[in-house]
């Protein structure tokens, strides 16, 4: 049996043994009692007066809210019956008794005055009725009062006090097995938007992907693509001349086999070719030396501070933005010098690359370039498919790191790429503080 059938249980005997003391109490009446015609009628009409109360103005335990005079009425009620009855006939104990049970639907302050009433009807019925209340029985009549309240009073008192906290406990399991029933209602609905979420990541980490292919493609075979075209047309102009005309298809060939090694190490996921085998700021001035034998622009380079070991992608991203700078000013800034400057501080590592080239209006170029649309570093605005600046863009930003641009028609174009100083090994790089390679 549960807690719940018990409960029920116990409601049911409270609400139906006073019922059954009445019928008890009115047949022992019938059967013991005065005979007389007036007597058996006065015991059915009061009986049934009780029976009728009970039915018609109970209230049940606890006492809902706003019903708690009728509860006070109710109980007084039933406490005058109970008198009349036991005045009646002192056999009505059986119903008497039934009392003690109304008393927890009253406001606690009236709980003993109710079991002092109810005490003395008690009594009243122990001393054999009213009739016998004179002489030495008034004395037995209030102790019997007292031993009533004593005793009856203590067990009414310790039932009410131990349904009450039994009703609390079972509140608070049903509050506890709602809440339980709404934690996993919650953790069904979390493991779904959990598994929306997961897939969510899947498709934006495909999404990541597919970007980050885009522009190691732009940064290896569309660049190597465009530095071959470009020797195998100054081949072409050079028909006249063997040795020259060789020396650009030898650069052309060099540039495909690089080409195809970089293709290769993205496709991988590995690192560019020069950073597995240098640190940044050496494969920074083998890219500037390979870049100004095939562009023919002299360029500088120029490492400040003392250079540290980034994280592999924080080197990376700083290696392509040297890369596809020099790649714009060779294909838009019409520059006849180029320069490249690192510089390590304690909070970020700079570069910059800069040319004194045609420039271009970075306004018109936009804060946020669009990537089909995109504006190339080193050129005028509009020049271009531009990959170029929103692949820089979005490289640094997924490494916490921002782009910055300074240009006008005319007078050059400077970028600059930052990015936190994130040491991966606490040695530093040993490494001259400034190196330079003017070619």
């Amino acid at each position: 049996m549960n807690a719940d059938d018990a409960t029920e249980r116990r409601r049911q005997l409270h609400n139906n043994l006073p019922y059954m003391g009445l019928a008890v109490s009115l047949i022992a009446t019938l059967v013991l009692g005065a005979h007389t015609a007036a007597a058996l009628a006065l015991a059915c009409g009061l009986s049934l007066a009780a029976a009728l109360w009970l039915r018609l103005m109970g209230v049940t335990f606890p006492v809902p809210a706003g019903r708690e005079r009728r509860a006070v009425v109710f109980v007084a009620g039933i406490l005058v019956l109970i008198g009349a009855l036991v005045a009646l006939n002192p056999l009505y104990g059986f119903f008497g008794f039934t009392g003690y049970l109304q008393v927890a639907l009253l406001p606690r302050a009236l709980w003993l005055p109710a079991v002092a009433v109810n005490s003395a009807l008690m009594a009243t019925t122990q001393v054999g009725g009213v009739g016998n209340l004179h002489g030495g029985v008034v004395t037995v009549y209030a102790g019997l009062v007292l031993i009533n309240m004593l005793v009856a009073g203590v067990i009414t008192f310790q039932s009410i006090e131990e349904d009450l906290r039994s009703r609390q406990r079972a509140r608070n399991i049903e509050e506890l097995a709602q809440a339980n029933r709404r934690l996993r209602e919650t953790m069904e609905e979390n493991a779904g938007l959990h598994a929306q979420l997961v897939v969510q990541a899947r498709e934006a980490g495909v999404l990541d992907e597919r970007q980050r292919m885009a522009g190691e493609i732009h940064d290896t075979i569309a660049q190597g693509l465009t530095g071959i075209v470009t020797q195998l047309e100054a081949a072409e102009r050079f028909d006249a001349d063997p040795g020259r005309r060789a020396r650009h298809r030898d650069l052309a060939a060099r540039l495909a086999r690089e080409s195809l090694t970089e293709a290769r190490r993205s496709v991988q996921a590995l690192r560019p070719g020069p950073l597995a085998e240098a640190h940044l700021p050496e494969a920074i001035g083998d890219l500037a030396d390979r870049w100004s034998q095939t562009s023919g622009v002299r360029v500088r380079v120029e490492v400040t501070g003392t250079p540290v070991p980034l994280p592999p992608a924080l080197e990376v991203v700083l290696f392509r933005t040297a890369q596809e700078g020099l790649a714009n000013i060779a294909k838009h800034a019409a520059a006849s010098r180029a320069g490249l400057t690192l510089s390590y501080t304690h909070e970020v590592v700079v570069l910059d690359v800069l040319d004194d080239g045609s420039g271009f209006d970075p306004r018109r170029a936009g804060a946020a370039p669009d990537p089909a649309g995109d504006t190339a570093v080193g050129g005028s605005a509009g020049e271009g498919n531009g990959y170029g600046l929103t692949a820089m863009r979005q490289r640094l930003r997924q490494v916490g790191g921002a782009l910055e641009i300074e240009s006008g028609p005319g007078d050059g174009t400077a970028i600059s790429a930052s990015v936190p100083a994130v040491r991966c090994a606490p040695e530093p790089v040993a490494g001259p503080a400034g190196v330079e390679n003017a070619v």
